[in-house]
């Protein structure tokens, strides 16, 4: 495959400690500013007690430009994601992205990968699993 990844080859992005600048730029960005992810005592009121980290911006933190793979992806073109929020992730948490490649195919001229993307909290738990598509076109000979 034209692609340098192997199936099995796991990829770990640097660990980051969530802070409350996080959560208002990723607010501001987005326009998602329910006062879960930003206002405390408002979420003293609320089942976790303490604002949360918006999904998407963990979901943004698997991205694999963010990883040690960016000088790989040249050609590289994101056509899917999905994923499951296994626990919340708050101001304070270490989290560090995983990828793994779980597939490799080829469609046509295109080389298909397929990642498992987690994020685990500084506890070693599982805040986030789920998956990536991205396409690479396949150099002709």
């Amino acid at each position: 495959m034209m692609t340098g990844l192997a199936v099995g080859q796991v990829i770990a992005s640097p660990s980051k400690t969530l802070t409350d600048a996080h959560f208002l730029f990723f607010a501001g960005l987005t326009g998602d500013n329910h006062p879960i992810h930003y206002d405390v005592e408002y979420a003293k009121t609320k089942t976790f007690g303490r604002p949360l980290a918006h999904g998407l911006l963990l979901a943004a933190m698997t991205a694999a430009g963010a990883s040690p793979l960016s000088p790989l992806l040249d050609g590289f073109v994101f056509v899917e994601q999905g994923c499951r929020f296994l626990k919340p992730a708050f101001v304070g948490d270490t989290i560090t992205p995983t990828l793994t490649v779980e597939r490799i195919w080829v469609e046509g001229r295109r080389t298909c990968v397929r990642f498992v993307t987690r994020i685990t909290n500084q506890r070693h738990e599982a805040v986030l699993e789920g998956f990536q598509v991205y396409s690479v076109k396949t150099q002709e000979t």
